[in-house]
């Protein structure tokens, strides 16, 4: 095949991959680009920033490649022949200096978004926060809601435009906690309080997972997260009061046994400390008083 042609092939290639995927962005529902919460929407503008920014050198790179290819073309005669090059300030500064700026704006901008976007850091509102205690298990999530009394298992309820404070542990190793339209993930590690601030802009249904590989029964590990109004929550909490089971230790006992695909499971809680004394399960032993 001649070399025009093989140009000519590769730009139409390159071409049809970029509609592709275009295509399939616009098509499908992917998470982390269709948020509903004010973090996650903070999260998509900083991917979509630094991407765009990104493609400045992209871009021309793959620009300049077809372009030096079809000039410079075994077959192309009248192209300048130049072995002694060696040296074009302007070159040198573009190929330099471009990529230079882009690091420094993207310097700026994760320093800015880096504090802006602290999972530890609360979230203002109106409203008061709801305390939701994730725990991971082995390989499912166990959820306590510690100022009302509940606690479910691989599903959570909350209103919608309410501030969440998550607070996070395992009681397995480690994984990591992910609503991906609602935030960030951050990790659940044994003897470890990790915490997340998050918010939904809107009712819906969110999926919930673990996003860090433990095990045979990970791809199992999922969990559903409906936002509601204010009312439909304290109906689904006075409902899940009224469950007959009780989590107490014993109960917890047989619920931190590993098995995966679990259905959502409510309990009244029947040990008000359950999350701190899971905690401590991994705390390392006091010393001896003198």
């Amino acid at each position: 095949m001649k070399a025009k042609y093989k140009i000519i092939l590769s730009v139409l290639m390159l071409i049809a991959a970029t509609a592709l995927t275009t295509f399939y962005v616009y098509t499908h529902d992917i998470e982390v680009l269709n948020p509903k919460g004010l973090i996650g929407l903070k999260e998509r503008e900083l991917i979509v920033t630094a991407s765009l920014l990104m493609l400045i050198v992209v871009i021309p790179v793959f620009a300049f490649t077809i372009y030096f290819s079809w000039k410079y073309r075994a077959s192309n005669e009248k192209a300048r022949h130049e072995p002694d090059w060696e040296h074009n300030s302007i070159a040198e500064m573009c190929w330099w200096g471009v990529p230079f700026l882009i690091l420094m704006i993207l310097a700026v901008i994760t320093w800015r978004s880096t504090h802006d976007l602290n999972p530890f850091k609360p979230l203002e509102s109106n409203k008061k926060p709801i305390v939701i205690q994730a725990v991971a298990l082995d390989w499912k999530w166990l959820f306590i809601y510690p100022e009302h009394g509940i606690a479910t298992v691989n599903h959570i309820e909350f209103p919608e435009k309410t501030p969440l404070n998550f607070e996070i542990t395992a009681d397995a190793p480690m994984n990591s906690f992910w609503i991906p339209q609602l935030g960030g993930q951050i990790y659940a590690m044994p003897a470890m309080r990790s915490k997340i601030h998050l918010i939904a802009n809107e009712k819906g249904l969110f999926k919930g997972r673990s996003s860090n590989y433990s095990g045979k029964g990970f791809a199992g590990m999922k969990f559903t997260a409906k936002a509601t109004s204010d009312e439909e929550f304290e109906e689904w909490v006075s409902s899940v009061r009224r469950s007959p089971k009780n989590l107490g230790l014993s109960e917890y006992e047989n619920l931190v046994k590993p098995s995966s695909y679990d259905q959502p499971s409510y309990y009244k809680l029947g040990h008000d400390q359950l999350f701190d004394w899971i905690l401590e399960k991994y705390a390392p032993p006091k010393a001896a008083s003198q």
